[in-house]
């Protein structure tokens, strides 16, 4: 590691020793910090990063989740420093190249989800929730159009993110909620002995619409295999449902925003 951290004493009262590197792969809105034993998120102070922590100590007994050792708020940093999760991360060059195999444990791992029972879950990522989120993000300018679909924003698509917003707060479908864990895609889950043994990033998680999870699922399986796959069709057979696309699309777009 080239840089030098200063780390919260409550960490290093814990890690002592162990050697550190730093993840450069996943969101740029956070730091991440393997040690031989841990794993360590810094963030940023901000509502998406709370979260993570309300919903990782919420899910301790109910998912497979990483363990928390230390939840600290430090400088407006937000600190979580974990267990690491066994297996590997479902978008391994392993798993993709068995794709049959990953998008059946991909489904197996929205069973998981949806199999939480949210009556007491602590916080609502619905639609009204997201478009609050997204309207903020849009006045504060940190919506883009970086890393967006190539059809979103263009001559056939929208002229901006605002524009964008307003089609989505007159076209919300209804929602089916279930425990959605926000950011469903296989960078986020990890797998081990032909099982899933569990999930990371779970700042977006809460109460959503099931199709929320099922429309980043469908959007990476498009990434990773072409759009129209037989693995689009493979993992709505493994889950049993039919294909909502006005819904997939409603998410695919709604996540633009963020």
């Amino acid at each position: 590691m080239n840089q030098k951290i200063e780390l919260p004493a409550c960490i290093k009262e814990i890690v002592k020793n162990d050697k550190m590197q730093i993840d450069n792969i996943g969101c740029s809105d956070s730091q991440v910090i393997f040690f031989d034993n841990y794993v360590l998120k810094i963030e940023k102070e901000r509502e998406e990063s709370n979260n993570e922590h309300i919903m990782l100590q919420w899910l301790q007994d109910k998912l497979s989740v990483p363990y928390i050792y230390v939840s600290h708020k430090e400088n407006d940093n937000n600190y979580l420093l974990m267990s690491k999760l066994k297996g590997q991360m479902a978008y391994s060059n392993y798993w993709l190249q068995r794709p049959k195999q990953q998008i059946h444990l991909l489904a197996e791992g929205l069973k998981l989800l949806w199999a939480v029972d949210i009556r007491d879950c602590p916080y609502q990522n619905n639609i009204k929730n997201k478009l609050r989120l997204a309207k903020y993000r849009i006045e504060n300018g940190l919506s883009g159009r970086e890393d967006c679909e190539p059809e979103t924003y263009g001559n056939n698509g929208f002229e901006s993110p605002s524009e964008l917003l307003t089609w989505l707060v007159n076209n919300q479908p209804e929602e089916e909620l279930v425990f959605s864990h926000g950011d469903y895609c296989p960078p986020n889950i990890f797998i081990s002995d032909n099982k899933i043994s569990g999930f990371i990033d779970l700042g977006r998680a809460g109460i959503a619409d099931k199709w929320q999870d099922i429309a980043l699922c469908v959007r990476s399986i498009g990434h990773n295999y072409g759009k129209d796959s037989v693995y689009t069709s493979q993992l709505f057979e493994e889950l049993g449902i039919k294909a909502n696309w006005e819904k997939i699309n409603y998410y695919i777009l709604l996540d633009e925003l963020f």
